[in-house]
């Protein structure tokens, strides 16, 4: 295993907060491998890039020579965890769960090495616990504890509902890492206030108390909020190779050396002299290409990560056009409307604003005119920002 030195670096190495760093020392100083913990509850079938920041600090604790645990929360995952948010989350069926959790480990080991990642899922103890266990659990914390955390106790002041159920949750989280005898548990920085009963409920029940490495939410497209399908700022890891390389292309080159940090695999010596490269006048756009290809290459493979480069050189760089896009069959009207319809845009209202920022072209030339109507009986190419095409038949 490497020094200690050498080690925290690669674990701190963009971690919002570690708690406790002189433990987590301590723990190192064993040269033995740690009990690596990281819950996932499968409430979707499809990952994004947000949720690989926890799997890819996986990797490098498996790279350390560390005992990886990715657990999946099909018992949890029935609970909800409304964490960050001031209502409850509705919970899912088994049967969801379960689907869910397969898509989820067909995903993971295309970052987690297989023969090195131990699957659990939280239903083995958890049910074992039945009603008597969860009494007993359950007598292990306060209701004024629970209302420290900070969603449950804005809902309490604003006198919102919280079911009984949902301090079962946290509960739970941390019974995991009694039964899995954790030494350091991963989580976003949102799950603070689970993290740590992890640690209280392991001096219960007469373990060392785990650490905890708190990584940071990762930005969307947008850059300011946090990557979520809900707000169509994310990048699927299951999306098609040119898709997932011209999203990444389209990220700022401010949000891009985050993405570095979080998500690439190139070590912090690396990262370190490409932003060298960049001050010094390298285009950040080439700098950004080495990102794209990395990322789409883990997903999908290195030929299509090329072939995605070419597609974005013709697209974008080239002023060309794509050789494959969607061909849809639409009333003839405005052009809003028709941009609607056609699936560019998710309102005419949208439609106006892209037309107003310069953002759609016409047979690629750029709209200016709200007022267009494309009249029955034409074909024509729609483009709406960098990304969306369309050869659009007006019927």
């Amino acid at each position: 295993m490497k020094d200690i030195a050498s080690q925290l670096d690669i674990i701190k190495r963009g971690a919002h907060e570690i708690l406790i760093e002189s433990e987590l020392i301590a723990k190192l100083q064993k040269n033995k491998p740690l009990r690596i913990k990281a819950g996932f509850d499968p409430t979707a079938a499809d990952l994004h890039l947000g949720h690989t920041v926890l799997i890819n600090k996986l990797r490098h604790f498996q790279d350390l020579g560390h005992h990886v645990m990715f657990l999946i929360g099909d018992f949890t995952g029935m609970i909800g965890d409304p964490t960050g948010k001031n209502v409850t989350r509705p919970p899912l069926s088994k049967e969801q769960i379960l689907a869910n959790a397969k898509t989820y480990t067909d995903q993971v080991f295309k970052i987690l090495d297989p023969e090195r990642t131990e699957v659990l899922f939280n239903s083995t103890w958890l049910d074992a616990l039945g009603a008597t266990g969860l009494i007993q659990l359950a007598a292990k914390h306060t209701v004024a504890r629970m209302l420290e955390r900070d969603d449950f106790s804005k809902r309490y002041l604003a006198s919102q509902p919280i079911a009984i159920h949902e301090f079962l949750y946290p509960l739970c989280q941390g019974y995991d890492s009694v039964a899995m005898h954790a030494d350091l548990e991963l989580g976003g920085a949102d799950q603070k206030f689970n993290l740590l009963i992890g640690r209280e409920l392991q001096r219960h029940y007469g373990q060392t108390s785990q650490c905890v490495l708190m990584m940071p939410l990762l930005e969307g497209l947008d850059g300011v909020n946090k990557m979520s399908k809900s707000l169509s700022n994310y990048i699927g890891i299951t999306e098609p190779p040119k898709e997932m390389f011209g999203k990444v292309m389209s990220i700022s080159d401010e949000l891009m050396w985050r993405y570095y940090d979080l998500l690439s695999f190139m070590n912090s010596n690396q990262i370190l002299n490409l932003k060298r490269e960049v001050d010094q006048g390298r285009n950040p756009r080439d700098v950004k290409v080495l990102l794209a290809k990395e990322i789409v290459a883990r997903f999908h493979t290195l030929r299509e990560a090329d072939l995605a480069l070419e597609d974005f050189e013709v697209r974008f760089r080239k002023g060309g056009m794509p050789e494959e896009m969607l061909n849809i069959q639409v009333s003839a009207g405005s052009i809003a409307q028709v941009l609607k319809t056609a699936g560019l845009t998710s309102s005419t209202s949208e439609a106006f604003r892209m037309i107003d920022g310069g953002g759609v072209r016409l047979n690629g030339e750029r709209v200016v005119d709200r007022d267009i109507i494309l009249m029955a009986g034409k074909s024509v190419i729609l483009q709406v920002g960098k990304r969306k095409f369309a050869r659009v038949e007006l019927l």
